[in-house]
């Protein structure tokens, strides 16, 4: 008897978990897929792609060329694609997964595009070969999208910071009961299917000794020279590799920005791989976040988010980051262009944030052109200081976005709020720390014992 109540136990856990990840697995995309036009969708292996698509378009015609027997048939008569979408309906819709496992079926997309009123979403996790092999990318016919792993709205409630910052916002490894060894499978498939089974190096054991350099490189400014030394590979190799890590779209690169072109391409360039899952993996590090990495994955994830919704809502027109001529210490991480106006973000993976925090926005005031000035920590209090920086919570920082960056702070008295380190969750709803109205507040923070936290503010 017990053992069968043992059984029906586990059999009822199975079930509720199962439930979970599929809920997790078909979270709502923020993305707009266009109903009217033909596209290319771009994401990373494990992005979601397949699983939003399906979910959208049931009644598509669903070409799938990670099947290896299809993908042998078209292999040796090609024709057949064609035959096979003929035979569906003149006004559906046709989704080829993976297709740049095979892009000369963009000739018979083309063809059929032209013939008929049917309309194809063409999916690929690599740009590489596409662009490379100059084939035909249907004369314009076609826009181009991409999806990026989950950000906190589509996550909601579901949305933990530790979590994310450890194993990532990959679809495929948030849904995994066991992220960290998914984590591990996924980059050795990654190794294996698109880098290997794709020629796309001919050498995996250097590109494996490569990756593993470059996790060190996240969030930082790339080093050609320092990184070929330590992978022991020339640095062509670098520059090559580097690339397929953009075409592949694990990563990518954020130039320092400049008024003048000249001097903006003489700086050297930011990389970041699109997940800090991701990044934590390629070198190998699968336990608890170290103080070291916790600032370089936090400035990670929120250069991701950045990147994301500003494709999804066109939030500006180009991102940066910036750094000082006269001191390379002195940095801002994020940079945003709206027309001839700027927006400097600086990342701190911190609960709480002081005057020396601020050293480079203080500096990027020498810009006349930058609108707004804006910390994102890992407290819960929205302040602003006298000189105008605004300090915001990372999920007031993420729900605000939505909202073109228009922050709804504003105060009588301007004055800097010093709250001292809070011991709750980092990821709580902010509160508003206003100085002209919750005075009670303040005096009860006063009486915490601030020398014990010294340590947690930063200060020595």
């Amino acid at each position: 008897m017990l053992i069968l109540l043992k059984i029906k136990e586990i059999l009822l856990t199975f079930v509720k978990n199962s439930k979970k990840i599929e809920q997790m697995v078909y979270k709502k995309r923020i993305i707009k897929v266009p109903d009217n036009k033909n596209i290319f969708l771009f994401g990373v292996r494990g992005s979601g792609k397949t699983a939003m698509l399906k979910r959208l378009y049931p009644s598509a015609l669903y070409i799938d060329l990670l099947d290896e027997s299809r993908y042998q048939n078209y292999l040796f008569n090609i024709g057949l694609f064609y035959e096979k979408v003929s035979a569906f309906r003149d006004d559906g819709l046709v989704i080829v997964d993976e297709i740049q496992r095979m892009p000369q079926l963009l000739n018979e997309v083309h063809r059929l595009i032209e013939s008929s009123n049917r309309r194809f979403i063409l999916t690929g996790s690599s740009a590489r070969k596409i662009k490379t092999q100059g084939v035909n990318l249907l004369g314009g016919r076609a826009g181009t999208k991409y999806l990026y792993p989950f950000i906190p709205e589509e996550l909601g409630e579901d949305f933990n910071l530790e979590q994310a910052l450890r194993y990532g916002l990959l679809p495929i490894i948030w849904s995994s009961y066991d992220r960290s060894d998914k984590l591990k499978d996924y980059v050795g498939t990654y190794l294996k299917e698109e880098i290997k089974a794709e020629a796309l190096v001919r050498h995996l054991p250097s590109f494996a000794r490569f990756l593993e350099v470059a996790g060190l490189y996240h969030g930082q400014i790339v080093n050609i020279s320092a990184i070929a030394r330590e992978a022991k590979i020339d640095r062509r190799s670098v520059r090559e590799f580097f690339s397929i890590l953009e075409d592949t779209m694990l990563g990518f690169f954020l130039s320092a920005y400049s008024p003048k072109l000249r001097l903006r391409e003489q700086k050297g360039k930011k990389f970041y791989f699109i997940d800090p899952g991701l990044a934590r993996t390629v070198k190998k590090n699968f336990g608890s976040i170290s103080i070291e990495e916790k600032g370089f994955l936090f400035e990670g994830l929120v250069a991701q988010i950045l990147r994301t919704c500003g494709e999804y809502y066109n939030l500006y027109d180009d991102i940066y980051y910036w750094s000082s001529l006269g001191s390379k210490q002195t940095e801002v991480d994020f940079l945003l262009k709206r027309g001839k106006e700027l927006i400097a973000i600086e990342v701190k993976a911190k609960a709480d944030v002081s005057s020396r925090d601020y050293r480079g926005l203080k500096a990027i005031g020498e810009l006349s052109n930058v609108k707004r000035r804006i910390v994102v920590y890992m407290g819960k209090f929205i302040r602003k200081t006298e000189q105008g920086f605004e300090i915001w919570p990372f999920d007031f920082f993420c729900k605000n976005l939505k909202e073109d960056f228009e922050s709804p702070v504003t105060y009588e008295e301007k004055k800097s709020v010093h709250v001292p380190f809070i011991k709750e969750s980092i990821f709580l709803k902010p509160s508003i720390i206003d100085p002209t109205q919750n005075k009670k507040q303040l005096e009860e923070y006063k009486g915490l014992n601030w020398s014990k936290n010294k340590k947690d503010r930063g200060e020595n």
